[in-house]
């Protein structure tokens, strides 16, 4: 067939036609991508959604040639008309990083980190343009300032490791863009940062498709994301496509019931009650043996023998704009919802949250860190103040969040209360004792009543041992008998909603959303009175993060467990906590009910931005909204303002406040006062002018 010039081809930018990876593997042939086919045209935004191991992430990478040798290719894929699949490397590097370019989902991964920013973007420019070295220097700059890097000619020159995680990502993008090429694959590039980060990278990408006029694919699980973002949604389980269409369709009546599953699991800050998540039960099937017929039959509630015998084609729905692989399409078209909702039991505690007792309190406390110089004599050259006088408290039967960005000292202040030692300033009180006075034995019976949840099951679950020894451990240490150990072992289990038989599996034998319940299992072993759950959910699709956050609530309500839950997922905050605390440079600088937090007018101007940054799963909404995005980054804590932590960032400073209030920002910290007679603090003089602050002036 005879390829047609870049001037005379019409047809889809990108063109993917059965695709088929296999990787060879001991269990056997893992069949990652089944028939996948789809177009990108010029200009548009495809999102390509699903859990992992979907497939989503191998299907981008086989685009780009980035493939392992081990994997086995099949199908077409064509750039502008032209063959991909068998071009050698060398024709393959012409095309990355010019006509084609990725963002990678860890950016500190992706950039060299022996070479300096500027030296890695203007190789890119090198490898395809025929230009010196300083005019490809000063292409550099201009890009890094191009993405809002500030200071760009500096920053230039400095490492990957130098850069936050935000401005990393920024940097990949600056590296993307650099030689205007007509795709964008972007994989999974907000997965690992902050709300706010994540609202600049999106704001960026769509700067980027606005300056080169280049089509998007992103890829993604987070369903709020895409929203705001793309013009068509590609729906992927078991390496198949399993719904397509547009993303208005898509999202008002899906046709397939795993996407409507992914849509109802997520938690919605624009819920006007609260409900239980909708989890979608089970686990994906393995893809060295896929079932037969459709491979969701097992986890779909609609599902007959049909389902289970013949595996459903991607084709037309009564939806236009709507190709779903279902042979139960007919049943979504009534708009119902074929999951059905669990029931979280009533509270165990009623009464109102002044006669409860205090089971955690924090009073001014602070975690100072000196900065050191010299080898044999050190003298100190500053602190990192990471706590800074923190203060609240937690009573029974309710879940408060620490809630902030990396770096503002969330997991200092959760490592400070679990030391269980003397604070550098301040006190630590649990059921009203300090810590500090205890002996060690005393110590020991308090750690009873105090557990953490780890964000990352595999690695906080010793892989060498079962989960029943896992669970017997901590009940070992308390001196817990034999007995007593195994009936609570298989206790635990059920609590979390796990078989007792799988107390002899190990860690690894276990999907990321059941490892998660081990934890919480583990955590509930010598029956606590306050758990610290540190970033839960954050490394779980949306799908098992809902049946996690449910099994939380569920075990607060029946146990009258206290939790204080750390995060920077505003979404799951609005679901399960019932205060709020806001952090910032390791100050609280706004602490409340969560339906003041949330609800309210009057909020510091941190808190509305990081509400702002937050995607709802509706197009509509989330098209319209108007977003306050925060220029910068955090400063460093080593070099924090005399004044008001946020003034660098604040948009009512830069556009509100005149230059007396400015002053008065500048040199004074404000105080963490109450407002009224509610259960509401900020600590910020111009609080009230959010109430009607305008974000389109930030553009």
């Amino acid at each position: 067939m005879t390829e047609t010039t870049d001037d005379q081809y019409e047809g889809p930018l990108l063109e993917v036609r059965d695709l088929s990876v296999s990787f060879r593997s001991e269990a056997g042939l893992v069949q990652a991508v089944r028939g996948l086919s789809f177009d990108v045209d010029a200009g548009e935004s495809l999102a390509i959604v699903g859990e992992s191991g979907s497939g989503k992430s191998v299907s981008s990478l086989a685009v780009m040639g980035l493939l392992p040798r081990t994997a086995r290719v099949e199908g077409d894929i064509r750039l502008k008309g032209q063959s991909l699949l068998g071009l050698g490397d060398a024709r393959l590097s012409k095309l990355r990083g010019d006509t084609v370019s990725m963002v990678f989902q860890d950016p500190l991964s992706a950039l060299t980190p022996v070479y300096r920013i500027g030296d890695q973007i203007a190789e890119t420019v090198l490898a395809h343009k025929h230009v010196s070295r300083d005019e490809a220097d000063r292409r550099a700059v201009e890009l890094l300032d191009a993405v809002g890097i500030p200071n760009a000619k500096l920053r230039a020159r400095s490492f990957p490791h130098e850069f936050s995680g935000g401005m990393r990502q920024r940097a990949m993008i600056a590296m993307v863009i650099a030689n205007d090429p007509e795709l964008i694959i972007a994989d999974e590039p907000t997965t690992a940062l902050d709300v706010t980060i994540q609202a600049q990278v999106m704001d960026l990408l769509r700067t980027a498709q606005d300056i080169t006029g280049a089509a998007t694919v992103l890829i993604t699980h987070d369903l709020g994301v895409v929203s705001g973002f793309a013009d068509r949604v590609m729906v992927m389980y078991a390496g198949k496509a399993v719904e397509f269409g547009d993303v208005e369709a898509i999202y008002r009546t899906p046709r397939m019931p795993y996407t409507q599953g992914l849509l109802s699991s997520i938690p919605r800050i624009d819920a006007v009650e609260k409900e239980p998540l909708t989890p979608i039960e089970g686990t994906p099937p393995s893809l060295v043996n896929v079932p037969k017929g459709c491979p969701f039959a097992a986890r779909c509630p609609i599902a007959i023998d049909l389902c289970r015998e013949v595996e459903p084609l991607l084709t037309g729905t009564d939806e236009p704009g709507i190709l779903a692989a279902c042979h139960r399409s007919d049943v979504l078209a009534a708009g119902r919802d074929i999951f059905p909702k669990p029931e979280l039991p009533e509270p165990t505690i009623t009464v109102p949250r002044e006669q409860r007792p205090v089971v955690l309190e924090l009073e001014d406390v602070e975690r100072i860190y000196p900065l050191t110089k010299g080898a044999v004599v050190k003298r100190k050259v500053g602190e990192v103040r990471a706590v800074d006088g923190a203060s609240f408290d937690i009573r029974q039967g309710e879940t408060l969040a620490l809630v902030g960005e990396s770096g503002c000292g969330k997991t200092t202040t959760i490592m400070e209360i679990m030391k269980l030692e003397r604070p550098q300033a301040g006190s630590i009180r649990i059921d009203g004792e300090e810590v500090s006075g205890l002996s060690r034995a005393e110590k020991l019976e308090l750690r009873s009543q105090m557990a953490m949840v780890f964000q990352d099951p595999m690695a906080s679950l010793d892989p060498r041992m079962p989960i029943g020894d896992i669970l017997r451990e901590p009940m070992e240490v308390q001196g817990y008998s034999d007995e007593r150990m195994s009936e609570r072992v298989d206790w635990l289990l059920r609590t979390v909603g796990l078989l007792p038989e799988q107390a002899d599996r190990y860690p690894q034998e276990f999907s990321g959303g059941q490892r998660q319940r081990v934890g919480i299992a583990r955590a509930l072993a010598c029956d606590p009175r306050l758990v610290v759950l540190d970033e839960p959910v954050s490394a779980l699709d949306v799908s098992i993060q809902a049946g996690v956050i449910n099994l939380l609530d569920e075990l607060k309500n029946r146990l009258g467990l206290s939790y204080l839950f750390v995060s920077h997922d505003l979404s799951v905050v609005s679901h399960i906590a019932d205060r709020v605390a806001v952090m910032y440079l390791g100050k609280i600088v706004e602490i409340g009910s969560t339906a003041e937090i949330f609800g309210s007018e009057l909020a510091h101007p941190y808190t509305r931005a990081l509400l702002s940054a937050i995607p709802i799963p509706d197009p509509e909404v989330e098209r319209e909204r108007e977003r306050i995005v925060l220029t910068g980054d955090l400063p460093s804590p080593a070099d924090t303002p005399t004044g008001c932590r946020f003034v660098s960032r604040c948009y009512l400073y830069q556009h509100l406040l005149d230059a007396e209030q400015r002053a008065r920002c500048d040199s004074e910290m404000p105080p963490l006062e109450r407002r009224g007679d509610r259960d509401h603090a900020i600590a910020c003089f111009h609080a009230e002018k959010t109430a009607g602050y305008e974000p389109a002036t930030t553009e």
